[in-house]
């Protein structure tokens, strides 16, 4: 695991405290494409379940992961597929 993936779990972790998350790096992928950057940390995948999106729509959830994110989306991060949800209440 990379430092950018360790940085993204903890930053979402910190932020979210997800009931799951799941990183993915899908930067072997993306080799030679526009964004790779050589490090092999370029392009993610994230799917997250937290009690914080409770209420929130599909927008406002990503725009949380990005805020959680911060500086990484703009200095290390090309490319974040970001998946979503809140708890099933049952």
């Amino acid at each position: 695991m990379g430092e950018v993936e360790q940085e993204i779990i903890k930053r979402l972790t910190e932020a979210l405290s997800p009931m799951r998350l799941i990183v993915n790096n899908d930067s072997a992928q993306h080799r030679g494409h526009a964004g790779d950057d050589g490090s092999g940390e370029s392009h993610f995948s994230v799917e997250v379940e937290s009690a914080a999106f409770a209420g929130k729509s599909r927008v406002q959830q990503q725009r949380m992961v990005n805020a959680a994110l911060g500086d990484l989306m703009d200095e290390r991060i090309h490319a974040m597929a970001i998946k979503t949800r809140a708890p099933v209440q049952g």
